[in-house]
């Protein structure tokens, strides 16, 4: 609701004189809000909106334009925008009705042309974004995006904002190589285990990671370091001579959390992930 006042003014034989100021109250109608479907991302994820834009009025509004920021900040006198839409990802509903896709421009934000809102109704709005290189991955980053919805017949435009965060979580990837790749009967063998961590949160003994294997060839006997520290069985690990099944206990593998940096040249963020390493040697 919006205060406004009038005053008249009356001129006449080169006198003026004024009214006395009247005050009346206009009632803004229509609202409209902004919701995540998920609170967090990670790098590489998909973050779904939901806009509602309700009409507590008896007039229809026609031919509105909503316009989102992408969650766009400024770094060094950069402008960043850490959300890419997906194209066609958008669905246009009126009063729970699915209509035809509005004209969508994806351009320095998203603008969406074309909406309507019925009298005593609402429209909602659902579209995906990507978290893109331009997303803060740190713990405690977050994500702060503002959509507006403007044109004939508001007074103001609706703003509505909605808050992501960067989840506190480990992502863990694992790639194994061997060497050398040609052996002889009773040669040797080594096997690496890279477990890389891109998330803002380490992999600590309470993740209960563990690492399982069947050799083919059996490995028999075998040695076991991780971060080039010894490991002893059944301690650390668990091995079948007979069968060639590996496991590593649980708690005993812990992974660093990367650290993030970012690029001087485009401001993206750059993930450097944490690194540790298990190797299995053996003869053939």
């Amino acid at each position: 609701m919006a205060t406004f006042y009038n005053q008249a003014t009356l001129s006449y034989n080169g006198n003026t004189t004024t009214s006395n100021i009247t005050t009346g109250e206009l009632v803004e109608v229509l609202s409209a809000k902004k919701h995540a479907v998920l609170p967090d991302y990670v790098a590489g994820d998909t973050a779904t909106y939901i806009v509602t834009i309700v009409n507590s009025g008896n007039v229809p509004f026609t031919d509105l334009t909503f316009t989102d920021d992408l969650g766009a900040y400024t770094n060094a006198g950069r402008t960043l925008t850490p959300l890419t839409y997906m194209d066609g990802s958008i669905k246009y509903y009126v009063n729970g009705t699915l209509q035809p896709a509005p004209a969508v421009t994806a351009e320095n934000g998203l603008t969406v042309t074309g909406i309507s809102v019925p009298a005593n109704g609402n429209t909602a709005l659902v579209y995906q974004t990507g978290i893109n290189q331009f997303a803060p991955l740190a713990s405690g980053s977050t994500i702060t995006n503002t959509a507006r919805v403007s044109g004939a017949g508001l007074t103001n435009d609706l703003v509505a904002t909605e808050r992501i965060a960067a989840a506190d979580t480990a992502m863990l990837t694992i790639s194994k190589s061997v060497s050398p790749t040609t052996v002889s009967e009773n040669g040797q063998l080594t096997y690496t285990f890279v477990i890389q961590n891109n998330g803002n949160t380490p992999a600590t003994a309470a993740d209960n990671v563990i690492v399982t294997d069947t050799f083919n060839p059996i490995l028999d006997p075998i040695t076991v370091t991780f971060n080039d520290t010894a490991w002893t069985s059944p301690t650390n690990y668990t091995y079948n001579a007979t069968t060639g099944e590996f496991a590593s206990v649980a708690g005993q593998i812990t992974v660093p959390a990367a650290t993030y940096t970012r690029d001087a040249t485009t401001g993206s963020i750059v993930i450097n992930p944490g690194v540790s390493v298990l190797t299995i040697s053996g003869t053939v």
